[in-house]
Protein backbone atom coordinates (compact mmCIF):
# COMPACT_ATOMS: atom_id res chain seq x y z
CA UNK A 1 0.00 0.00 0.00
CA UNK A 2 2.92 2.35 0.72
CA UNK A 3 4.29 2.05 -2.82
CA UNK A 4 0.82 2.60 -4.21
CA UNK A 5 0.41 5.82 -2.19
CA UNK A 6 3.89 7.05 -3.17
CA UNK A 7 3.22 6.39 -6.85
CA UNK A 8 -0.04 8.35 -6.71
CA UNK A 9 1.64 11.27 -4.92
CA UNK A 10 4.43 11.41 -7.52
CA UNK A 11 1.89 11.48 -10.33
CA UNK A 12 0.25 14.53 -8.72
CA UNK A 13 3.36 16.74 -9.08
CA UNK A 14 3.50 17.06 -12.90
CA UNK A 15 -0.30 17.12 -13.02
CA UNK A 16 -0.52 20.10 -10.68
CA UNK A 17 2.24 21.86 -12.62
CA UNK A 18 0.34 21.39 -15.89
CA UNK A 19 -2.85 22.69 -14.24
CA UNK A 20 -1.09 25.82 -12.98
CA UNK A 21 0.34 26.51 -16.44
CA UNK A 22 -3.07 26.09 -18.08
CA UNK A 23 -4.66 28.42 -15.50
CA UNK A 24 -1.96 31.04 -16.12
CA UNK A 25 -2.57 30.80 -19.86
CA UNK A 26 -6.25 31.57 -19.21
CA UNK A 27 -5.21 34.68 -17.29
CA UNK A 28 -2.96 35.79 -20.17
CA UNK A 29 -5.52 35.24 -22.94
CA UNK A 30 -7.21 38.71 -22.91
CA UNK A 31 -5.22 41.49 -24.65
CA UNK A 32 -3.11 43.74 -22.46
CA UNK A 33 -2.18 43.12 -18.84
CA UNK A 34 -3.57 43.83 -15.41
CA UNK A 35 -1.83 47.18 -14.93
CA UNK A 36 -2.82 48.59 -18.34
CA UNK A 37 -6.42 47.46 -17.76
CA UNK A 38 -6.46 49.17 -14.36
CA UNK A 39 -5.03 52.39 -15.83
CA UNK A 40 -7.71 52.34 -18.54
CA UNK A 41 -10.44 51.85 -15.93
CA UNK A 42 -9.24 54.83 -13.92
CA UNK A 43 -8.95 56.95 -17.08
CA UNK A 44 -12.53 56.06 -18.07
CA UNK A 45 -13.67 57.39 -14.68
CA UNK A 46 -11.71 60.62 -15.16
CA UNK A 47 -9.11 59.64 -12.59
CA UNK A 48 -5.41 58.83 -12.73
CA UNK A 49 -3.49 56.03 -11.09
CA UNK A 50 -0.56 57.03 -8.91
CA UNK A 51 2.83 56.30 -10.49
CA UNK A 52 4.14 54.71 -7.30
CA UNK A 53 1.21 52.28 -7.29
CA UNK A 54 1.79 51.51 -10.98
CA UNK A 55 5.43 50.68 -10.26
CA UNK A 56 4.42 48.51 -7.29
CA UNK A 57 1.89 46.59 -9.38
CA UNK A 58 4.39 46.09 -12.20
CA UNK A 59 6.87 44.73 -9.68
CA UNK A 60 4.22 42.52 -8.06
CA UNK A 61 3.01 40.90 -11.29
CA UNK A 62 6.19 41.20 -13.38
CA UNK A 63 4.24 42.93 -16.17
CA UNK A 64 7.19 44.06 -18.31
CA UNK A 65 9.14 40.83 -17.84
CA UNK A 66 9.12 37.56 -19.82
CA UNK A 67 6.11 35.27 -19.53
CA UNK A 68 7.94 32.62 -17.52
CA UNK A 69 8.94 35.28 -14.96
CA UNK A 70 5.33 36.44 -14.72
CA UNK A 71 4.22 32.83 -14.19
CA UNK A 72 6.83 32.30 -11.49
CA UNK A 73 5.76 35.45 -9.64
CA UNK A 74 2.09 34.45 -9.91
CA UNK A 75 2.51 30.89 -8.69
CA UNK A 76 4.95 31.80 -5.88
CA UNK A 77 2.59 34.53 -4.66
CA UNK A 78 -0.17 31.91 -4.47
CA UNK A 79 1.92 29.21 -2.78
CA UNK A 80 3.84 31.40 -0.34
CA UNK A 81 1.46 34.29 0.36
CA UNK A 82 -1.98 33.01 -0.75
CA UNK A 83 -2.07 36.02 -3.09
CA UNK A 84 -4.22 35.14 -6.12
CA UNK A 85 -4.12 38.64 -7.58
CA UNK A 86 -6.72 41.39 -7.77
CA UNK A 87 -10.25 41.19 -9.14
CA UNK A 88 -10.99 43.82 -11.82
CA UNK A 89 -14.76 43.83 -11.39
CA UNK A 90 -14.90 43.61 -7.58
CA UNK A 91 -11.80 45.76 -6.93
CA UNK A 92 -10.90 43.34 -4.15
CA UNK A 93 -8.21 40.69 -3.65
CA UNK A 94 -9.29 37.37 -5.18
CA UNK A 95 -8.40 35.57 -1.94
CA UNK A 96 -10.90 37.75 -0.07
CA UNK A 97 -13.69 36.90 -2.51
CA UNK A 98 -12.89 33.19 -2.32
CA UNK A 99 -12.85 33.31 1.48
CA UNK A 100 -16.40 34.73 1.42
CA UNK A 101 -17.77 32.07 -0.94
CA UNK A 102 -15.84 28.88 -0.22
CA UNK A 103 -17.29 27.96 3.22
CA UNK A 104 -20.88 27.91 1.94
CA UNK A 105 -19.90 26.07 -1.25
CA UNK A 106 -17.94 23.44 0.68
CA UNK A 107 -20.70 22.97 3.24
CA UNK A 108 -23.41 22.56 0.59
CA UNK A 109 -21.33 20.20 -1.52
CA UNK A 110 -20.34 17.94 1.39
CA UNK A 111 -23.97 17.86 2.56
CA UNK A 112 -25.04 16.97 -0.99
CA UNK A 113 -22.50 14.15 -1.12
CA UNK A 114 -23.82 12.71 2.16
CA UNK A 115 -27.38 13.06 0.85
CA UNK A 116 -26.49 11.16 -2.34
CA UNK A 117 -24.83 8.33 -0.42
CA UNK A 118 -27.59 7.99 2.18
CA UNK A 119 -30.36 7.90 -0.43
CA UNK A 120 -28.63 5.96 -3.23
CA UNK A 121 -27.16 3.13 -1.14
CA UNK A 122 -30.35 1.46 0.18
CA UNK A 123 -32.35 2.12 -2.99
CA UNK A 124 -29.59 0.79 -5.26
CA UNK A 125 -29.21 -2.40 -3.18
CA UNK A 126 -32.98 -2.95 -3.09
CA UNK A 127 -33.30 -2.35 -6.83
CA UNK A 128 -30.57 -4.93 -7.58
CA UNK A 129 -31.81 -7.61 -5.19
CA UNK A 130 -35.43 -7.15 -6.33
CA UNK A 131 -34.74 -6.93 -10.05
CA UNK A 132 -37.84 -6.47 -12.25
CA UNK A 133 -40.10 -6.07 -9.22
CA UNK A 134 -42.66 -3.28 -8.97
CA UNK A 135 -40.34 -1.35 -6.66
CA UNK A 136 -37.47 -1.72 -9.12
CA UNK A 137 -39.59 -0.34 -11.95
CA UNK A 138 -40.76 2.60 -9.80
CA UNK A 139 -37.20 3.45 -8.72
CA UNK A 140 -35.95 3.17 -12.30
CA UNK A 141 -38.70 5.48 -13.59
CA UNK A 142 -38.02 8.08 -10.88
CA UNK A 143 -34.30 7.84 -11.59
CA UNK A 144 -34.72 8.49 -15.30
CA UNK A 145 -36.98 11.45 -14.55
CA UNK A 146 -34.35 12.83 -12.17
CA UNK A 147 -31.62 12.46 -14.78
CA UNK A 148 -33.69 14.00 -17.56
CA UNK A 149 -35.05 17.02 -15.66
CA UNK A 150 -32.77 20.11 -15.61
CA UNK A 151 -31.66 21.07 -12.12
CA UNK A 152 -32.78 24.67 -12.47
CA UNK A 153 -36.32 23.50 -13.29
CA UNK A 154 -36.37 21.32 -10.16
CA UNK A 155 -35.11 24.35 -8.23
CA UNK A 156 -38.00 26.51 -9.45
CA UNK A 157 -40.57 23.83 -8.58
CA UNK A 158 -39.14 23.30 -5.09
CA UNK A 159 -38.99 27.05 -4.47
CA UNK A 160 -42.67 27.31 -5.34
CA UNK A 161 -43.55 24.37 -3.07
CA UNK A 162 -41.45 25.84 -0.27
CA UNK A 163 -43.14 29.21 -0.49
CA UNK A 164 -46.66 27.77 -0.86
CA UNK A 165 -46.65 24.98 1.72
CA UNK A 166 -43.70 25.57 4.06
CA UNK A 167 -43.47 29.35 4.21
CA UNK A 168 -39.78 29.51 3.25
CA UNK A 169 -38.42 32.43 1.26
CA UNK A 170 -37.78 32.42 -2.48
CA UNK A 171 -34.13 31.42 -2.57
CA UNK A 172 -31.20 31.93 -0.26
CA UNK A 173 -30.38 29.96 2.85
CA UNK A 174 -31.68 32.41 5.45
CA UNK A 175 -34.84 34.45 5.88
CA UNK A 176 -34.39 38.25 5.65
CA UNK A 177 -34.84 38.71 9.41
CA UNK A 178 -31.92 36.36 10.12
CA UNK A 179 -29.50 37.96 7.64
CA UNK A 180 -26.52 39.29 9.58
CA UNK A 181 -27.84 38.04 12.94
CA UNK A 182 -25.65 36.19 15.41
CA UNK A 183 -25.81 32.39 15.29
CA UNK A 184 -28.28 30.83 17.68
CA UNK A 185 -30.81 28.01 17.69
CA UNK A 186 -33.39 30.05 15.77
CA UNK A 187 -30.93 30.86 12.99
CA UNK A 188 -29.81 27.23 12.74
CA UNK A 189 -33.43 26.07 12.44
CA UNK A 190 -34.09 28.72 9.80
CA UNK A 191 -31.02 27.52 7.87
CA UNK A 192 -32.21 23.91 8.03
CA UNK A 193 -35.63 25.04 6.81
CA UNK A 194 -34.01 26.43 3.64
CA UNK A 195 -31.24 23.86 3.20
CA UNK A 196 -33.42 21.03 1.91
CA UNK A 197 -34.08 22.81 -1.40
CA UNK A 198 -30.44 23.01 -2.68
CA UNK A 199 -29.72 19.55 -1.26
CA UNK A 200 -32.51 17.95 -3.27
CA UNK A 201 -31.75 20.00 -6.38
CA UNK A 202 -28.02 19.22 -6.43
CA UNK A 203 -28.50 15.68 -5.24
CA UNK A 204 -31.24 14.59 -7.65
CA UNK A 205 -29.12 13.83 -10.70
CA UNK A 206 -26.24 12.46 -8.63
CA UNK A 207 -28.53 10.18 -6.63
CA UNK A 208 -30.29 8.88 -9.74
CA UNK A 209 -26.99 8.15 -11.48
CA UNK A 210 -25.48 6.51 -8.40
CA UNK A 211 -28.53 4.24 -7.99
CA UNK A 212 -28.18 3.03 -11.57
CA UNK A 213 -24.42 2.43 -11.18
CA UNK A 214 -24.76 0.57 -7.88
CA UNK A 215 -27.62 -1.54 -9.25
CA UNK A 216 -25.66 -2.49 -12.39
CA UNK A 217 -22.47 -3.32 -10.47
CA UNK A 218 -24.28 -5.39 -7.86
CA UNK A 219 -26.23 -7.31 -10.51
CA UNK A 220 -22.96 -8.06 -12.27
CA UNK A 221 -21.30 -9.32 -9.07
CA UNK A 222 -24.12 -11.56 -7.80
CA UNK A 223 -23.96 -13.59 -11.03
CA UNK A 224 -20.26 -14.36 -10.80
CA UNK A 225 -19.03 -17.93 -10.07
CA UNK A 226 -17.72 -17.20 -6.56
CA UNK A 227 -21.18 -16.00 -5.49
CA UNK A 228 -22.87 -19.03 -7.07
CA UNK A 229 -20.39 -21.34 -5.32
CA UNK A 230 -20.90 -19.65 -1.95
CA UNK A 231 -24.67 -19.92 -2.36
CA UNK A 232 -24.33 -23.61 -3.18
CA UNK A 233 -22.39 -24.13 0.07
CA UNK A 234 -25.37 -22.79 1.98
CA UNK A 235 -24.15 -19.28 2.83
CA UNK A 236 -27.14 -17.09 3.74
CA UNK A 237 -28.22 -14.51 1.18
CA UNK A 238 -27.75 -11.58 3.58
CA UNK A 239 -24.22 -12.60 4.55
CA UNK A 240 -23.34 -13.48 0.99
CA UNK A 241 -24.52 -10.13 -0.37
CA UNK A 242 -22.98 -7.96 2.33
CA UNK A 243 -19.60 -9.66 2.57
CA UNK A 244 -18.57 -10.00 -1.07
CA UNK A 245 -20.60 -8.54 -3.97
CA UNK A 246 -21.72 -5.39 -2.17
CA UNK A 247 -18.16 -4.54 -1.16
CA UNK A 248 -17.02 -4.61 -4.78
CA UNK A 249 -20.15 -2.82 -6.00
CA UNK A 250 -19.43 0.07 -3.60
CA UNK A 251 -16.41 1.18 -5.65
CA UNK A 252 -18.39 3.94 -7.44
CA UNK A 253 -19.24 5.55 -4.10
CA UNK A 254 -15.54 6.24 -3.55
CA UNK A 255 -14.52 6.86 -7.16
CA UNK A 256 -16.93 9.83 -7.38
CA UNK A 257 -15.10 11.85 -4.72
CA UNK A 258 -12.89 13.37 -7.43
CA UNK A 259 -15.68 15.15 -9.26
CA UNK A 260 -17.47 15.98 -6.01
CA UNK A 261 -14.45 17.93 -4.74
CA UNK A 262 -14.31 19.80 -8.04
CA UNK A 263 -17.96 20.63 -7.50
CA UNK A 264 -17.02 22.23 -4.19
CA UNK A 265 -15.59 25.10 -6.18
CA UNK A 266 -17.40 25.27 -9.50
CA UNK A 267 -20.84 24.32 -8.11
CA UNK A 268 -23.84 24.68 -10.39
CA UNK A 269 -23.77 28.33 -11.42
CA UNK A 270 -27.27 28.37 -12.92
CA UNK A 271 -28.89 26.64 -9.93
CA UNK A 272 -27.00 28.90 -7.52
CA UNK A 273 -28.31 31.96 -9.34
CA UNK A 274 -31.87 30.62 -9.39
CA UNK A 275 -31.71 29.84 -5.67
CA UNK A 276 -29.80 33.05 -4.87
CA UNK A 277 -26.91 31.18 -3.25
CA UNK A 278 -23.58 32.92 -2.64
CA UNK A 279 -21.42 30.08 -3.95
CA UNK A 280 -18.40 30.19 -6.23
CA UNK A 281 -20.42 29.11 -9.29
CA UNK A 282 -22.02 32.52 -9.98
CA UNK A 283 -18.69 34.14 -9.08
CA UNK A 284 -16.93 32.16 -11.84
CA UNK A 285 -19.72 32.87 -14.31
CA UNK A 286 -19.54 36.60 -13.61
CA UNK A 287 -15.75 36.59 -13.88
CA UNK A 288 -15.88 34.93 -17.32
CA UNK A 289 -18.52 37.34 -18.58
CA UNK A 290 -16.57 40.41 -17.43
CA UNK A 291 -13.16 38.96 -18.40
CA UNK A 292 -12.03 39.21 -14.78
CA UNK A 293 -9.25 36.77 -15.55
CA UNK A 294 -7.36 36.71 -12.24
CA UNK A 295 -10.58 35.73 -10.51
CA UNK A 296 -11.61 33.24 -13.22
CA UNK A 297 -8.12 31.72 -13.45
CA UNK A 298 -7.89 31.33 -9.69
CA UNK A 299 -11.25 29.55 -9.46
CA UNK A 300 -10.27 27.27 -12.35
CA UNK A 301 -6.92 26.56 -10.65
CA UNK A 302 -8.54 25.70 -7.31
CA UNK A 303 -11.24 23.60 -8.96
CA UNK A 304 -8.75 21.61 -11.02
CA UNK A 305 -6.45 21.16 -8.01
CA UNK A 306 -9.36 19.84 -5.95
CA UNK A 307 -10.15 17.43 -8.77
CA UNK A 308 -6.61 16.03 -8.55
CA UNK A 309 -6.79 15.83 -4.74
CA UNK A 310 -10.21 14.20 -4.95
CA UNK A 311 -8.91 11.67 -7.45
CA UNK A 312 -6.02 10.88 -5.09
CA UNK A 313 -8.43 10.33 -2.20
CA UNK A 314 -10.61 8.14 -4.44
CA UNK A 315 -7.60 6.07 -5.50
CA UNK A 316 -6.46 5.57 -1.91
CA UNK A 317 -9.94 4.59 -0.73
CA UNK A 318 -10.38 2.23 -3.67
CA UNK A 319 -6.95 0.70 -3.00
CA UNK A 320 -7.94 0.10 0.61
CA UNK A 321 -11.39 -1.25 -0.29
CA UNK A 322 -10.42 -3.35 -3.31
CA UNK A 323 -6.91 -4.91 -3.36
CA UNK A 324 -7.22 -5.48 -7.12
CA UNK A 325 -6.82 -1.74 -7.66
CA UNK A 326 -3.55 -1.29 -5.77
CA UNK A 327 -2.09 -4.63 -6.91
CA UNK A 328 -2.95 -4.24 -10.61
CA UNK A 329 0.64 -3.47 -11.70
CA UNK A 330 1.95 -6.61 -10.00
Amino acid sequence: MGRYVLRRLLIMIPTLFAISVASFIIIQLPPGDYVSTLIAQYAAQGDQLDQARIAALEQRYGVNQPVYVQYWKWITNIVLHQDFGQSFAWKKPVSELLADRLPLTIGLSVATLVFIWVVAFPIGVYSALRQYSVGDYVVTMIGFIGLATPNFLIALVLMYLGMTYFGTGAGGLLSPEWQGAAWNLGKVLDLLGHLWVPLIVWGTAGTAGMIRILRANLLDEVRKPYVVAARARGVSEVKLTLKYPLRVALNPFFSTIGWVLAGLISADAIVSQVLNLDTTGPLLLGALRSQDMYLAGSIVLIGATLTVIGTLISDLLLGWLDPRVRLARR
